[in-house]
């Protein structure tokens, strides 16, 4: 039996470095693709989030026999709140969405109003909306709110969720069915 000099057991250490270039330069190749997953997928729970909000609001609304409104960037860009209608100049007011003027829980006093306006909430991972305001009345149908005006819908209402450029839509008809487009 002859012996070398030589171990036959392991690694040299440029098959090391090869191993090394090799997984570094696939992981240079991935990362955007993973990061555009990542934002894609951020975008998608902020889309999704608003969606569901507005769905809430419009059973709450049937159930209740109240007329809410979604407030879109209140009190500031990139929060929102469902808040009851009560016909004055409260649903006009700027305080409206502050929690301090008009907390939330309310009360639980049926006989004071409002007692279904809801937390306010923030859009996740840093996205904005623009500033829309869709009112539900007890029927389930939606209709537009421009500068405190109601107005029926005559076309469906787009609401676009906008995330670092990217941004998903979601459409509201006049019978209150809301699509998230995907």
């Amino acid at each position: 039996m002859r012996f070398s000099g030589l171990s036959e057991r392991g690694y040299s250490l440029n098959e090391l470095m090869l191993i090394v270039a090799v997984a570094a330069t696939l992981m240079a190749v991935g990362l955007p693709v993973m990061t555009d997953v990542t934002e894609a997928s951020k975008l998608n729970s902020a889309a999704r989030e608003l969606e569901r909000e507005l769905q809430s609001a419009r059973l709450k609304s049937v159930t209740s026999n109240r007329i809410l409104r979604v407030r879109l960037n209140c009190p500031a860009t990139g929060y929102y709140r469902t808040v009851e209608y009560l016909n004055s100049g409260a649903d006009t007011a700027t305080n409206r969405c502050l929690t301090s003027a008009y907390p939330f829980p309310a009360d639980n006093d049926l006989m004071t109003r409002p007692n279904y306006d809801g937390p306010v909430r923030t859009l996740p991972n840093g996205a904005t909306v623009a500033t829309n305001v869709v009112e539900f009345h007890p029927d389930g149908t939606a209709w537009r709110v421009v500068s405190n005006v109601v107005t029926a819908m005559t076309s469906p209402l787009t609401i676009t969720v906008t995330r670092r450029n990217k941004s998903k839509a979601m459409t509201i008809n006049a019978a209150g069915k809301i699509q998230y487009q995907r």
